[in-house]
C-alpha cells in the first residue's frame, strides 16, 4: 500500500523485522510490544509469548532479576524501581491485614520507616527486636507472625547477622525470612543458600555500582517471587528498561569492584583503629574469605568536632547514600536514620559523631590520608592528634 510522507516518516525507522547479533542485550526502551494479529495476541495470554506491556514485563528488568538471583544461588528474581519497593513487594506477598512481622532493630532507617510507619496502614504489625539475643527473637513471635526480617550486614553499625540461627528460628515457627543483602552483595554472602526465603538488594548501591541508577531486586523461591512479581505489576513499581540495562552493565564488574572496595576498606579500618582521634571503628569480621565489605563506620563524638570534620574532607564527597566507585561519607542521624526515634538511635549507638564511610576504589593510601587529615583538622582541643 502506497504511503504519504507523514506516514512513512513515522514508520520507516522501525527495525523489528530485522535480526541483529548484538554483543550486549539491547535496551528495550518501549512501553508495549506488538502482535501480528489477534491470534498472536491471544498466545501471550496462553503463555506462549513473553511480553505485552513493560509494566508487566520487559527483557531488561527480567535479565537483571534473573542474573542477581543466580548469583545468590536462586533461580528466580524480580527487579523493581528501588530497594524499598522490592522490600514492600516481598512483605506484601507473605503478610496481609492482621499479620505480624518481627524485624531487627538495627536496620536501614528507610526500611524502619516503611515497617514502622507505613505497614500499619495495611494492617500489618511490626515488632523491632535485638537480634543479637535469640531468646528475644523467639519471645517476640506471635500466632499472627508470618515473617522475620533483617540485614546480612546491618546499616550503619555493620553487625553481621547470624543467618543460620535466624533460619532455624523461622523454620521452628513455620515463618518466612527476608534478608537485605545490599551491604554484603552476593560476592561476600548468599543468604538464599543459607535457607533464607527472600533476599533483597538495593541495586542502586553495589549491583549498579556507579551511582547512576535507582533500582531494587528481590530473589527467592519460585512461588514467593511469583507472588512478589504480581505485587510489583499491580503496584506499578516495575523498573524501567534503561535503568535495568545500566544495573546489568554494573553487575558485570561486581566482583572486581568488591574485591578493591573490601581491600581498601580493610586498610582504612586498620589505619583508623590506630588513630587516637577515633573513638570507635565499626568494621565487620569473618564475613567471607573474600573480604568483609566496603563500609567502615566510625564514632568521633568525644574526640572531634563533627562540623569541622565534614568541612575538612577535601575530595571525599558527603552524600545521603553509599556505594559507587568514589569514596563518600554520610551522616546517619541527618540522613539514613533521621526518622528513627532519638531514643532508639541512642540505644543502638547511632550517635551525633557517627560517620558512615563508603570506601571507594581509589588508591588506599590517598583514602587514608584524606581521613587522617580531616580527623587531625577537627580534633577537639586537649585531645591527642
Amino acid at each position: 500500500m502506497t504511503q504519504n510522507f507523514d506516514t512513512r516518516a513515522v514508520h520507516l525507522s522501525n527495525k523489528e523485522k530485522k535480526s541483529f547479533t548484538s554483543k550486549v542485550t539491547p535496551i528495550y526502551q518501549t512501553s508495549a510490544f506488538t502482535f501480528t494479529d489477534l491470534d498472536d495476541l491471544e498466545e501471550y495470554f496462553n503463555g506462549e509469548n513473553d511480553y505485552l506491556y513493560t509494566r508487566v514485563g520487559n527483557p531488561n528488568p527480567d535479565e537483571l532479576g534473573e542474573a542477581v538471583a543466580q548469583l545468590e544461588g536462586a533461580r528466580h528474581g524480580v527487579a523493581t524501581s528501588s530497594g524499598l519497593s522490592a522490600i514492600l513487594a516481598g512483605v506484601l506477598s507473605v503478610a496481609k491485614n492482621g499479620d505480624h512481622i518481627v524485624a531487627s532493630k538495627d536496620i536501614y532507617g528507610g526500611t524502619y520507616e516503611l515497617l514502622a510507619n507505613d505497614l500499619p496502614d495495611f494492617g500489618i504489625e511490626v515488632s523491632f527486636v535485638d537480634f543479637t539475643n535469640q531468646q528475644k527473637i523467639s519471645k517476640a513471635i506471635k500466632s499472627t507472625t508470618t515473617l522475620i526480617y533483617s540485614e546480612s550486614i546491618t546499616n550503619p553499625l555493620l553487625r553481621v547477622e547470624d543467618l543460620s540461627t535466624l533460619v532455624a528460628i523461622a523454620k521452628n515457627h513455620n515463618l518466612y525470612t527476608m534478608v537485605d543483602n545490599t551491604f554484603a552483595t552476593p560476592y561476600f554472602c548468599t543468604p538464599f543458600e543459607a535457607g533464607v526465603d527472600f533476599v533483597v538488594h538495593s541495586a542502586t548501591k553495589y549491583i549498579g555500582g556507579h551511582s547512576d541508577v535507582t533500582a531494587g531486586v528481590l530473589v527467592g523461591r519460585e512461588d514467593l517471587v511469583a507472588k512478589a512479581k504480581s505485587k510489583v505489576v499491580h503496584l506499578g513499581s516495575n523498573l524501567s528498561p534503561f535503568e535495568a540495562w545500566l544495573a546489568c552493565r554494573g553487575l558485570k564488574t561486581l566482583s572486581v569492584r568488591m574485591e578493591r572496595h573490601a581491600k581498601n576498606a580493610q586498610a582504612l579500618a586498620s589505619a583508623l583503629k590506630e588513630n587516637q582521634a577515633v573513638q570507635h571503628v565499626y568494621y565487620p569480621e569473618n564475613v567471607s574469605s573474600k573480604g568483609n565489605g566496603a563500609i567502615v563506620t566510625i564514632d568521633i563524638t568525644e574526640k572531634c568536632d563533627i562540623v569541622d570534620f565534614f568541612k575538612s574532607l577535601d575530595w571525599i564527597k558527603i552524600v545521603p547514600t553509599l556505594a559507587g566507585v568514589e569514596t563518600s561519607v554520610s551522616y546517619p542521624i541527618s540522613t539514613s536514620h533521621r526518622a528513627v526515634p532519638e531514643d532508639s538511635r541512642k540505644e543502638l549507638g547511632i550517635t551525633e559523631g557517627l560517620v558512615r564511610i563508603s570506601v571507594g576504589i581509589e588508591d588506599a593510601a590517598d583514602i587514608i590520608a584524606a581521613f587522617e587529615y580531616a580527623l587531625n583538622a577537627s580534633v577537639l582541643k586537649g585531645d591527642p592528634k
